[in-house]
């Protein structure tokens, strides 16, 4: 595992937000009351507020005097959090201004998650592609515009993240849900479908992963409506987040109603698949197909 910065940074930084928020509303202040008493522009309060830039522990001592926020512990951790995330930077940062921020921001708590849940109809998600695969989705995937030097950037920093996440010494727990599409597209052609096929089934095998598959004959279920992520945290004070792939790509869902949503239909998309054992011989006969057609 490379020990890249960014562990914990995308969680403190939320929190931090969140609190912020808290304590002003506990206040009875608008952010425009805030803006005007610190003597900062509208922006800035909006900008703290939403995580887009770090607060320096000098304002944000004068943020919580304005509150009223007099308890010395609770000042103490907000300081260690602001100090926290102005010291570090993510490992993604060098490749910020050829990442979709929204996708930036997902990375960061993928993490930091405990568990993930993924739920994908159609294709092999990110986090378990081959490095062919990779090449493949985002060479025909992306903009028409993309570059060559971009599209190598892309592939670096989704390989980089799959090291990140399933080579950490203590891997979050991964419950994986594919639609049976997701293995018979061809992506890429055979030989590059069968090697994908084959890295799904080896990381199968790791004790913290669950890989169940939803067959063509499931019928409609939940999750063709597109594929979603929902990642749950050990430390229960950070609330879970689900993040959307398709038409609302990016979009962090993170209100318990939404949440809830999302977590029924991950159920209903679970009661559709296969069993482990069933699905890792699924996708073994499918694999095995495509070795028949190459002879």
């Amino acid at each position: 595992m490379s020990g890249g910065t960014g562990r914990g940074l995308s969680v403190r930084r939320r929190r931090l937000r969140f609190e912020l928020k808290r304590s002003r509303d506990e206040a009875g202040l608008t952010q425009e009351q805030v803006a005007q008493e610190m003597d900062w522009s509208p922006s800035k309060v909006i900008r703290i507020e939403a995580g887009a830039v770090g607060i320096s522990t000098n304002d944000l001592k004068a943020l919580l005097r304005l509150y009223g926020v007099d308890n010395p512990a609770r000042i103490a951790e907000l300081t260690e959090l602001a100090r926290l995330t102005r010291q570090r930077q993510p490992w993604w940062a060098p490749y910020k201004e050829h990442i979709d921020p929204r996708y930036a921001e997902y990375i960061g708590y993928e993490m930091d998650a405990a568990v993930i849940y993924q739920s994908h109809p159609y294709t092999i998600p990110g986090l378990l592609h081959t490095e062919e695969y990779t090449r493949v989705v985002i060479a025909d995937g992306g903009p028409a515009d993309l570059t060559e030097e971009v599209a190598e950037i892309l592939v670096e920093v989704r390989l980089r993240r799959q090291r990140e996440v399933l080579e950490r010494p203590k891997p979050p727990a991964f419950h994986l849900v594919l639609g049976e599409a997701a293995l018979r597209i061809l992506v890429g052609g055979q030989q590059v479908m069968r090697n994908q096929l084959t890295y799904l089934l080896d990381v199968a095998r790791r004790p913290e992963v669950t890989l169940q598959i939803v067959p063509f004959s499931a019928g409609a279920y939940a999750g063709l409506i597109g594929p979603f992520t929902i990642l749950e945290f050990a430390d229960p004070i950070d609330d879970d987040v689900a993040y959307l792939e398709g038409s609302e790509a990016g979009l962090i869902r993170d209100s318990p109603e939404q949440l809830s949503g999302y977590r029924q239909a991950f159920d209903q998309v679970v009661g559709r698949a296969l069993s482990p054992a069933d699905s890792a011989g699924f996708v073994a006969t499918i694999r095995e197909e495509l070795s028949s057609l190459e002879t």
